[in-house]
């Protein structure tokens, strides 16, 4: 069966609604504004949540990327850019998820349960990069700004303006997960 097109997705998106249609396994060239944020970024969201303050960003209709990009080279303008693994950010996921408006998530590995029922309420999607790949999409990163939280070093929270970056929908807003539909249908080929 041949492999279906890269869907053209553009961040901030609109509305929630245009991630309907996604399903797990379609493959994203995004391009737009996405920010990065890793456990210390998200330990700071959850005491603002309890001090009832704002975030430093509004995270509606906006994708976040888990990544602590490393400081920019000569010829580009971050250098390695690769996802963590994101199961790290479970804890805090579904209480961003309902707070905020997060519409998309980008990282590397499965999510829990709590998470996969926040993306379901939410109507969000969780999107993965490939692990291994960060020079791969440094390439794609067309400008970086720490937008907060600059003592973090690289867990400062970064505005990326991206162009084309590959991902692959793991978890659509239905729940679909391609880390458990993948191997299944895999072994029924």
């Amino acid at each position: 069966m041949p492999l279906k097109p890269p869907i053209d997705l553009t961040f901030p998106i609109v509305n929630k609604d245009i991630l309907t249609p996604l399903r797990a396994g379609d493959r994203i060239r995004l391009s737009g504004t996405i920010y990065t944020a890793r456990d210390a970024a998200h330990k700071r969201f959850m005491k603002l949540f309890e001090k009832g303050r704002p975030l430093p960003i509004n995270l509606e209709n906006q994708a976040l990327y888990y990544c602590g990009p490393t400081p920019p080279t000569k010829t580009s303008v971050t250098g390695s850019a690769g996802p963590t693994t994101s199961s790290r950010m479970d804890v805090y996921t579904p209480d961003i998820l309902r707070k905020t408006g997060l519409a998309a998530m980008i990282g590397k590995g499965g999510r829990g349960p709590a998470v996969i029922e926040a993306i379901k309420e939410c109507g969000a999607i969780y999107m993965a990069a490939v692990g291994g790949a960060g020079a791969l999409i440094s390439s794609r990163i067309k400008s970086s700004q720490i937008i907060c939280y600059e003592e973090l070093g690289t867990e400062a929270v970064h505005k990326f303006e991206t162009e084309s970056l590959p991902l692959i929908v793991a978890i659509d807003s239905k729940g679909n997960d391609l880390y458990e539909l993948g191997p299944k249908e895999y072994l029924w080929s």
